[in-house]
């Protein structure tokens, strides 16, 4: 297979690692982390969050873009039984989609990594179905979420932020694997990306604890080559992010909810960090050699 093909396959299967990323994190939310099915399906985002991962970084180091679009995820929404079951029936199929992939490369690592997205596919599946097999009979006939108790206007806020955030750590993402072999660099983003992932957390579970779905949508994504225009591009992002988040917390509502309150704080300090560590890293040597 030719390296452009074997790229756009993978970028093939990011998408739909992807889809099933934000299925589950926002099942997950609208379930509550503090629930059984919360925190299962938290720990199968989680799951495909490192499938996402390792195709991302093969695809890098192959010194392609990853697609940071995520594919469809079709399910049935009617009730728990039928969301469960779309999930079965998609994991499912993703078995010997990947057993095929992995047969068609001869890399060895590139075929094992296919092979364990097959097998954990199929992991997945079982789980779900032992949820199925688990659910009581409120639960089975009914959708996830609850009533909102939100004012629609506070909520319209969180969703953009919801929104700015996740496209922040897309392009960490992305960042981190398209600049892996630049010194320590890309592992550090990596690092920043992971942080994203809480605040974003922090930002979507109000939304989605009132029965509202947070809405995940891809805006542009910069596919700088330099890793000195992708790092400002970094530092504008964060510096707006703090900004939104500073302006949440001093809001009237968001001053009635404890919990947000306390997360807010942690993510402007959280930022504040990374903009200085971002402004630390554009003022050295090697990144000004490479801009």
């Amino acid at each position: 297979m030719k390296k452009n093909e074997l790229i756009s396959m993978l970028n093939r299967d990011i998408t739909d690692e992807h889809a099933a990323i934000i299925r589950y994190l926002v099942h997950g939310y609208l379930e509550g982390e503090d629930t059984p099915l919360g925190a299962g399906l938290l720990s199968r985002a989680r799951e495909e969050m490192w499938h996402m991962h390792w195709l991302g970084m093969i695809i890098g180091q192959l010194g392609g873009g990853p697609d940071m679009k995520p594919g469809p995820y079709p399910f049935d929404p009617t009730n728990r039984a039928t969301i469960f079951k779309s999930y079965v029936e998609y994991e499912e199929k993703l078995i010997p989609h990947y057993k095929k992939e992995a047969d068609m490369v001869d890399d060895p690592h590139i075929k094992r990594v296919l092979l364990r997205e097959a097998w954990e596919s199929a992991m997945h599946a079982t789980k779900f179905q032992r949820v199925i097999n688990k659910l009581n009979p409120e639960q089975a006939s009914t959708p996830p979420g609850s009533k909102n108790e939100l004012p629609m206007d506070f909520v319209d806020t969180l969703q953009d932020i919801v929104k700015a955030k996740y496209n922040e750590m897309l392009q960490h993402l992305r960042n981190a694997w398209v600049f892996q072999q630049e010194e320590t660099v890309g592992w550090k983003i990596m690092d920043f990306a992971m942080t994203k992932m809480k605040q974003l957390a922090h930002d979507a579970e109000p939304i989605a604890e009132n029965g509202i779905v947070p809405k995940f949508k891809v805006e542009k994504i910069d596919l700088s080559t330099s890793i000195g225009l992708a790092l400002k591009k970094a530092l504008e992002d964060v510096n707006s992010s703090r900004q939104h988040h500073e302006t949440l917390r001093g809001s009237e509502e968001a001053q009635k909810h404890a919990g947000l309150m306390i997360n807010l704080g942690l993510s402007i300090q959280q930022e504040s960090y990374e903009a200085e560590e971002i402004e630390g890293w554009l003022s050295s040597q090697y990144i000004r050699d490479n801009e």
